[in-house]
C-alpha cells in the first residue's frame, strides 16, 4: 500500500508524499504550529492545528509548537498557557516548545550582517512617512532619503537603537530590496522598530523589536522546519520569506499557502473577540458562545468532532465560507456514538398517576446507548408523581399531535402509557398539574386493541435531580455579522443566544455528575486520544465537560466547571436537530 492509500488527501499532503519520494531533506518532515500569544485560539486555528501535527504524526515526523512572541504589548502569559492547553485538548503533543524571542539575539546578529553586507539601512522616517514613500499597487515607491547611509553609519545606529538611545519610534532597521518592485512586502520592509514594552519572556531586556516578516522566515530555518504552512493572506510574503533565507545562507525552509477556515454566523478576529469579552457580552474567552477553541470544549464539543470537521472540509487554495452548520452535525455524529441517555426535563409540567398507589417506588430498566452496546442499562426510578416537559403536552391538540393530551394517551418512555383524565390550572388558565392513570398491561408491551404512537420522556417527582441548565446557541443572529463595513458587527448578537432555565434530571445524571467532578477536581486524566488505551500514549487532564449526555429527546450537554455537587449546571452542546434550518 503507498502513501496516498492511508488519507484522505490534500494538495500539500501531496507535496509532502513527493518532497519524500524525491529524498528532500532525507524524507524528513518538520512542522510547526507558530501561533502569536495575542488572544485564545479559535475554531480557525484548529485547521492549522490539525493539518501541521496531522502531516508529521502520519509521515513519522515531528512538529514544534512555536510561540511568534514580537508584539509584547499585545501577547500574554496567559494566552501561551491557554493555547498549550488547547493543543492538548484536541489530541497532539510537540515536539519542541520554541519561543520567536528564543531567537532575539541571532535575529539582531543576522540583522547587522544584512547591515554589514550593504542590505539593510537604519531608516529615520516616521510610519506615516514610511507608507507616502512605499507606493501603492499601480505606482512605485519612491527610496527613502536616508537608504544610501554608509554601512559604518548604520551599524553605529541600529547598535544605539539596540543601547536605548532613541525614542520609541524613531528609527526603524529596513531591509534594502526593491522600492519599485510589484509586490509592495518587498519595497524596502521594516525589520526592528524601536520599542519600549515589557516582554512577557524577556522583561525589558529590548528595546527594539523585530518584525513578523523578519522573524518567522528566520524562526523557521532556525528549527530546520521542512514545510512551513500558513494561510493565504501570506501568499505575497513568500518572496520576502525566501529573501532572507537566500540573503543569509540558512536552512531553506519552504512556505506553502492553504485557505484558512472561515464560519459563518460568528466572527473570528482577535480584535473583536476580545471586544466581546472586554465589554461584558459574553462571559470570557472560554463562554460557551465564543468560537474558541476553549469555549467549545466548555461546551462539549470533543476534540474528535474538530479532527473530523477538519477533515472534512478538507485543505484548498481557495478561501470560502463553511456552514457552521455543517460542524453541528458532525458534533451529532460524533457524540451520538459515545454519549450515554439520560432523561432530563427541561419545562417541569407535574403529573399524578391517580390510580397508582401513595408511596409505592418501583424502578424500570433503561438502556444507556443504543448505538453501543458495551454502554449497559441502568435503572430509573418510578412513582405516583412524576415531570414531564410543557411542550409534550397540549389540551386542545391538533389531530397530528402524538404527545399527550386531555383524553389522550402516550407511552412514558422505558415504562406504563398513561391516559390523561383531567386538567388543573391557575388564575392565568395555565396548566400546573395533569391527572392521569396508569395502564398497568403496558410495562414493556404495547396496550392491547389499540395503538399509541407518542413516546415523551419523564422524571419521578421525588428522586429529581434539580439543576441548572444554560441553552446556548449561535452568537450571532446572521450569516455574516462583519460583512457590512459601515453597521457595527455588535447590532448582529443574537438576544437569544444563552437562555438559563431550572432543569430536573433522573438521579443516575446527578450521581455521573458529582463523581466527574470529583475526577476533575482530584486531577484525574484520560487518554489524550479518545478511545485510546491509557498506557497507548499521552493523558490529558479531565475536564467537567468530559461528562457528555444526551438529554434523550432534546439535545447533547455536558457539565459545566461552574458546577459544585449542591448545584450542578449542564451547557447545551447542540440540539438534536439543526433548528436554524427553518429559518432560512
Amino acid at each position: 500500500m503507498s502513501e496516498t492509500d492511508t488519507q484522505t488527501s490534500n494538495f500539500i499532503r501531496d507535496i509532502v508524499i513527493a518532497d519524500r519520494e524525491a529524498g528532500l531533506h532525507d524524507g524528513r518532515v518538520q512542522t510547526r504550529f507558530p501561533p502569536e500569544p495575542n488572544g485564545y485560539l479559535h475554531i480557525g486555528h484548529s485547521k492549522s492545528i490539525c493539518l501541521n501535527f496531522g502531516l508529521a504524526e502520519e509521515f513519522g515526523g515531528k512538529c514544534n509548537l512555536r510561540f511568534d512572541d514580537t508584539n509584547p504589548e499585545k501577547e500574554e502569559t496567559e494566552y501561551v498557557e491557554s493555547i498549550k492547553a488547547d493543543v492538548r485538548w484536541l489530541g497532539f503533543t510537540w515536539a519542541r516548545e520554541c519561543y520567536a524571542s528564543d531567537y532575539f539575539q541571532q535575529l539582531y546578529d543576522w540583522a547587522e550582517k544584512l547591515i554589514e553586507e550593504d542590505k539593510a539601512y537604519v531608516c529615520d522616517l516616521n510610519a506615516e512617512q514610511t507608507r507616502e514613500y512605499r507606493g501603492t499597487l499601480t505606482e512605485p515607491g519612491k527610496p527613502s532619503p536616508f537608504r544610501d547611509r554608509s554601512v559604518k553609519e548604520n551599524l553605529e545606529l541600529f547598535r544605539a537603537m539596540r543601547a536605548g538611545e532613541f525614542e520609541d519610534g524613531a528609527r526603524t532597521l529596513r531591509a534594502k530590496i526593491d522600492m519599485a518592485s510589484p509586490n509592495l512586502n518587498l519595497r524596502d520592509p521594516v525589520l526592528y522598530r524601536i520599542k519600549r514594552a515589557t516582554h512577557h519572556r524577556t522583561g525589558d531586556a529590548w528595546p527594539i523589536y523585530p518584525s513578523y516578516d523578519y522573524t518567522h522566515g528566520q524562526s523557521d530555518s532556525l528549527e530546520n522546519i521542512t514545510h512551513s504552512i500558513c494561510t493565504l493572506e501570506f501568499e505575497t510574503h513568500k518572496p520576502l520569506y525566501n529573501w532572507f533565507i537566500s540573503e543569509l545562507g540558512i536552512f531553506p525552509s519552504k512556505q506553502y499557502e492553504f485557505a484558512r477556515l472561515n464560519l459563518n454566523y460568528t466572527v473570528m478576529s482577535k480584535r473583536k473577540l476580545l471586544h466581546l469579552v472586554k465589554e461584558g457580552h459574553v462571559s470570557g474567552w472560554d463562554d460557551p458562545r465564543m468560537p474558541t477553541i476553549s469555549g467549545a470544549r466548555r461546551r462539549g464539543v470533543p476534540p474528535l468532532a474538530f479532527r473530523r470537521f477538519c477533515e472534512t472540509i478538507g485543505v484548498t487554495k481557495f478561501n470560502g465560507m463553511t456552514d457552521i452548520a455543517l460542524f453541528e452535525h458532525t458534533m451529532r455524529d460524533v457524540l451520538n456514538s459515545r454519549s450515554p441517555r439520560r432523561m432530563a426535563v427541561l419545562n417541569p409540567l407535574k403529573v399524578t398517576l391517580t390510580n397508582y398507589p401513595e408511596g409505592k417506588v418501583e424502578v424500570v430498566d433503561a438502556i444507556n446507548n443504543p448505538e453501543d452496546e458495551s454502554a449497559g442499562s441502568r435503572r430509573i426510578p418510578f412513582g405516583r408523581t412524576l415531570y414531564i416537559d410543557q411542550d409534550d403536552f397540549m389540551e386542545d391538540a391538533p389531530k397530528k399531535f402524538f404527545r399527550l393530551k386531555l383524553g389522550g394517551e402516550v407511552r412514558l418512555r422505558n415504562a406504563y402509557v398513561i391516559k390523561c383524565e383531567e386538567v388543573i390550572k391557575d388564575e392565568s388558565g395555565t396548566p400546573i398539574e395533569l391527572k392521569c392513570t396508569v395502564d398497568f398491561d403496558t410495562l414493556g408491551a404495547n396496550p392491547v386493541g389499540r395503538k399509541v404512537k407518542g413516546v415523551i420522556h419523564w422524571v419521578s417527582a421525588a428522586h429529581a435531580v434539580k439543576a441548572e441548565v444554560r441553552l446556548y446557541d449561535r452568537l450571532f443572529s446572521v450569516e455574516k455579522p462583519d460583512a457590512d463595513k459601515e453597521r457595527n458587527f455588535l447590532e448582529f448578537l443574537n438576544p437569544e443566544s444563552l437562555q438559563v432555565i431550572e432543569g430536573m434530571l433522573e438521579p443516575e445524571l446527578g450521581k455521573d455528575a458529582v463523581t466527574a467532578l470529583e475526577k476533575a477536581a482530584s486531577g484525574g486524566q484520560v487518554p489524550l486520544r479518545e478511545g485510546q488505551h491509557p498506557h497507548d500514549g499521552p493523558m490529558r487532564p479531565f475536564y467537567a465537560s468530559d461528562l457528555q449526555v444526551q438529554f434523550e429527546r432534546v439535545g447533547y450537554f455536558c457539565l459545566d466547571p461552574d458546577s459544585t455537587p449542591q448545584k450542578l449546571v449542564f451547557n447545551r452542546t447542540v440540539a438534536l436537530k439543526d433548528s436554524w434550518a427553518k429559518r432560512k
